[in-house]
Order: C-alpha cells, then sequence, then structure tokens
C-alpha cells in the first residue's frame, strides 16, 4: 500500500519531479530542511519530502526567504505562518496535519448547558 510518508524516491527521480537539480536536494539536507532516508549511500524521499521541498522552493523564491532565514523561522513558528498558506492547501500539507497544535478530532465531553450550569453553581 502506498502512502505519502513511505519512501520511494531515489534523489534523481525526487529532482525530475520537483523540476530542480539534484544538487539542491544535496544543499537542504545539509543545511536540516529535509532527512531523506538512507539506505547506504542511497537517499530515498517520500511524497511528503516532495511536498516540504516544494514549500521551501515556494519560500525561498516566491517570497525571497533565505534558507538561513527559513531555519531560524523554524525554531519560533510553523512553515505556514512564513508562507502565510491558504487554509486549504495546510489541509493537504503533512506537516500542519502532524503539528501537536492541530486538535485531531475536535469533541465535546460534558454537553454546553450542564457545563455552564457546573460552573454557575
Amino acid at each position: 500500500m502506498y502512502t505519502d510518508d513511505k519512501a520511494i524516491f531515489t534523489i534523481g527521480i525526487a529532482a525530475e519531479m520537483l523540476d530542480i537539480h539534484p544538487r539542491t536536494l544535496r544543499i537542504y539536507e545539509e543545511e536540516g530542511l529535509i532527512t531523506p532516508a538512507r539506505k547506504g549511500r542511497w537517499r530515498y524521499f517520500t511524497m511528503d519530502d516532495l511536498k516540504w521541498v516544494s514549500c521551501l522552493r515556494e519560500m525561498i523564491h516566491t517570497h525571497g526567504v533565505s534558507i538561513a532565514a527559513i531555519k531560524k523561522l523554524l525554531k519560533y513558528t510553523p512553515c505556514w505562518n512564513i508562507t502565510d498558506c491558504p487554509f486549504e492547501k495546510r489541509q493537504r500539507c503533512s506537516a500542519f496535519l502532524s503539528n501537536s497544535l492541530v486538535p485531531k478530532k475536535i469533541s465535546r465531553v460534558i454537553p454546553l448547558r450542564r457545563h455552564v450550569a457546573d460552573l454557575a453553581a
């Protein structure tokens, strides 16, 4: 079964899919912005990795954010705050969905009227 977090693309295939040079992916790895799976000397990228690299490229080339600035910003805020991603795009983003601040399911344990009554008592 295929999932977005399964490492299946070599660096050459990943670079071709992103329309970038493989060296760009190596630079992002050296800078600590991506961590592809390794098997020996081979790097394998997931679909999630490719989505993240696409987001990195947008930050760098569309918004003019340097790699050093991205690294510093990511220490303090999630990437969607840096690029001002629309919510529709975030709903498909693995970084957004895996963030611990995003609720997985919102459910009310106590009905609101009962909770308010308990607070008034």
